[in-house]
């Protein structure tokens, strides 16, 4: 059994808003190429679905399960267990190539090291939340369908 730590997920969301916030201020927020700006939109538009699905007063950006959360297993939840983070990488990864800079694409791989580590760590307390969570999780990808 993990115990949560509230000095831990407010330490992996403030790396997470970190790397996202260098991102989106050192470059394009519209990139130029219509393959960049398709590949943004698909991003933004997992991420609205997700969020669609989840419902605003369930969403948390902390990886602590709110009191009164249900295990959402539907839309997007139905192929991937984090694909806000899945959106978030998505999204991002098209505004570093829009100028693919060695430091912008340090960013992007730390943003994607503490998602990994913050996906990680809210699964295990979501494991102790949820009963059926085990289950969910076998049947699920993490981030990206038929690869992780």
């Amino acid at each position: 059994m993990r115990i949560r730590s509230p000095l831990r997920s407010f330490g992996l969301v403030c790396g997470q808003f970190a790397c996202l916030g260098a991102i989106v201020l050192s470059g394009p927020l519209i990139p130029a190429s219509l393959l960049l700006l398709g590949l943004l939109l698909v991003g933004v538009g997992l991420g609205v679905w997700a969020l669609i699905t989840m419902r605003l007063d369930r969403l948390s950006v902390l990886p602590d399960p709110l009191p009164h959360v249900e295990l959402v297993n539907t839309g997007p939840y139905r192929l991937v267990r984090h694909p806000m983070y899945t959106s978030l990488l998505i999204a991002t990864l098209a505004w570093v190539l829009a100028a693919p800079i060695w430091w912008r694409w340090g960013l992007w791989f730390s943003l994607l090291v503490v998602l990994v580590v913050k996906l990680s760590y809210e699964e295990q307390l979501l494991q102790c939340r949820f009963p059926g969570y085990d289950a969910y999780r076998k049947r699920t990808w993490r981030l990206v369908p038929f690869i992780w």
